[in-house]
């Protein structure tokens, strides 16, 4: 198994660093623009793995989004498979639905660096033992989910409880950011303007934050990264 098979929601939310993570143990990321109308294949097949990545539509947006549903079941055969999956924020939406949790709209949107906070069982956790139990994280969601049954909590922030699960194993959500570059954020900041007017913020105030605090978080989303992908080798 030399790949990974790669959801994409959006043309601006890629994998990020995410690929240098793969790209270190020779597996390539295999995408498929479900925006652009690219069928949402049926099963894993040869993939290694799932990573399912964000993008602005919700996972109640099926009716529009026909594709969200083809996905849905997807992850349902990787679970039952006990794949890697790794979901990001819609995404972890996605997983967290498939799991029969409800994820509904948030009571405001969070966007912008806002502190993360590991739960306890972040501690034993294969992926986020020894990483620091507070930090700068980089959001994007107006969503939030329940942690699904048999779930572990991994993470919260002050505005949503549940920002990290792990289910099993193998299977991750994380409703925040890692993977992002500047380049990212600067087109996430472009193009949903309208949303960083929403919540009172502005783009010179995220740019200047990115600026402070992107290298700390990639420095965590790296290690955090290169674990889940050592799960695709097991």
């Amino acid at each position: 198994m030399t790949d990974v098979l790669v959801l994409q929601h959006i043309e601006i939310e890629t994998i990020g660093i995410i690929a240098q993570a793969l790209q270190a143990v020779g597996l390539s990321p295999r995408v498929v623009h479900a925006y652009a109308e690219e069928p949402v294949p049926h099963d894993l097949r040869s993939a290694a793995g799932l990573i399912i990545m964000g993008g602005p539509m919700g996972v109640y947006d099926s009716e529009r989004y026909p594709f969200l549903d083809a996905e849905q079941r997807l992850i349902a055969k990787a679970l039952e498979a006990n794949k890697p999956i790794l979901g990001i924020c819609l995404g972890s939406q996605l997983l967290a639905a498939t799991l029969g949790a409800e994820v509904r709209k948030g009571a405001q949107k969070e966007i912008g660096w806002h502190r993360l906070f590991l739960t306890p069982e972040s501690a034993t956790d294969p992926l986020w033992q020894g990483i620091p139990p507070a930090f700068m994280a980089f959001h994007w969601h107006g969503d939030i989910f329940d942690l699904p049954q048999g779930a572990v909590p991994l993470a919260s922030s002050a505005f949503t409880p549940h920002q990290a699960f792990r289910y099993g194993d193998k299977a991750y959500g994380f409703l925040f950011h890692m993977e992002v570059n500047e380049m990212m954020i600067q087109n996430m900041v472009r193009t949903f303007a309208e949303e960083v007017r929403e919540v009172g913020s502005d783009k010179n105030q995220i740019l200047a934050e990115t600026a402070q605090y992107l290298s700390p978080l990639h420095a965590i989303g790296h290690q955090v990264f290169s674990r889940w992908v050592a799960l695709l080798k097991s």
